[in-house]
């Protein structure tokens, strides 16, 4: 009669120690030394932010005299600061709220466009076979290195001239004014957002079930019908960390809201009229607390409602099976 004599990594997995390294590491994160920091860390973050908060709150005598902190200790608080800064009628004032109105304005096209565009490019390029595809996978992929600010005089060049060939001009200028001036941020947004998003989405499509594409294709499903009724549910994780990612950039943006929009009332964003403020009225604290938390406001709402889809839309595609 034979013995079966257990393995090393059979006693190991019994005595419940990992054998694999992302199962050590997964028991590092876990101690109670990793808990702390991650403590420490969170602790350091927020307490900036619970300071910004209450400082908006605080009257204007009291937050350029003392300390954020001493309001615990003379509580004292108005919203003197947030209408003035959101409803002011005075040039001084911040005047947010049609900025605020121009920030969403920008934001969420330039949020949409993307998602709608590279979830389409992500479905082409993992299920539909076609001539060159790998190439052009590579391609979207390089452009990822492309810094932002090389292609902006280009882009702007685009909109103010069109695009002429041999002295034939295929597409006229944009010739925008005022509101229409969204349209271009919109198209400068989308198209330094595609490749990261297609890279991103592609790398959760191409690991859906081959079996559940096949039994769709059988039942005779179209390729819509199937990215509208199977791949799009099963990929709202990486489509919502996408969407994160994107609405953050986009709303606290400065530099290519200001170049493609301009500085004007009807068009520019939260962020310009805050630099402007910080600039011109530097010693203005309680407008700029005021000013600064309203625009913290909705990326903060934003997070913390797709919080549940943002790691698992970042570990999208990450590991098989």
């Amino acid at each position: 009669m034979t013995t079966a004599t257990p393995t090393v990594g059979a006693g190991a997995q019994a005595a419940g120690k990992p054998t694999t390294t992302a199962g050590r590491v997964r028991n590092r994160l876990n101690s109670r030394t990793a808990t702390l920091v991650s403590i420490v860390i969170a602790l350091l973050w927020t307490i900036p932010t619970f300071g910004l908060f209450v400082s908006s709150f605080r009257p204007e005598a009291d937050i350029k005299s003392t300390g954020w902190w001493t309001f615990f200790t003379n509580p004292e608080f108005t919203l003197e600061n947030y209408q003035d800064v959101l409803f002011g009628s005075s040039s001084s004032s911040g005047q947010l709220a049609s900025y605020f109105i121009n920030s969403l304005a920008i934001t969420i096209p330039s949020v949409l466009f993307p998602l709608a565009f590279a979830s389409l490019a992500a479905y082409a390029l993992a299920w539909i076979n076609f001539r060159g595809r790998d190439w052009l996978y590579i391609a979207i992929f390089a452009m990822q290195i492309v810094p932002l600010q090389m292609a902006l005089v280009p882009l702007l060049k685009f909109f103010s001239t069109g695009v002429t060939v041999a002295g034939v001009q295929l597409m006229p200028a944009w010739n925008l004014v005022d509101e229409q001036k969204f349209a271009q941020v919109w198209f400068a947004h989308t198209c330094f957002a595609l490749p990261f998003a297609v890279f991103l989405l592609h790398n959760f499509v191409s690991q859906l079930p081959r079996d559940l594409m096949e039994a769709a294709r059988v039942d005779g499903a179209t390729h819509p019908k199937i990215f509208r009724t199977i791949v799009l549910p099963l990929i709202t994780p990486a489509l919502a960390a996408f969407g994160i990612f994107q609405f953050l950039w986009v709303w606290n943006d400065l530099l290519v809201a200001l170049i493609f929009a301009g500085g004007g009332n009807e068009t520019a964003p939260l962020t310009v009229r805050l630099a402007e403020m910080a600039g011109t009225r530097g010693n203005e604290w309680q407008r700029l607390t005021a000013g600064a938390f309203v625009s913290i406001v909705v990326p903060l709402v934003v997070f913390l409602s797709l919080q549940r889809f943002f790691v698992r839309g970042l570990l999208a595609g990450s590991v098989k099976g």
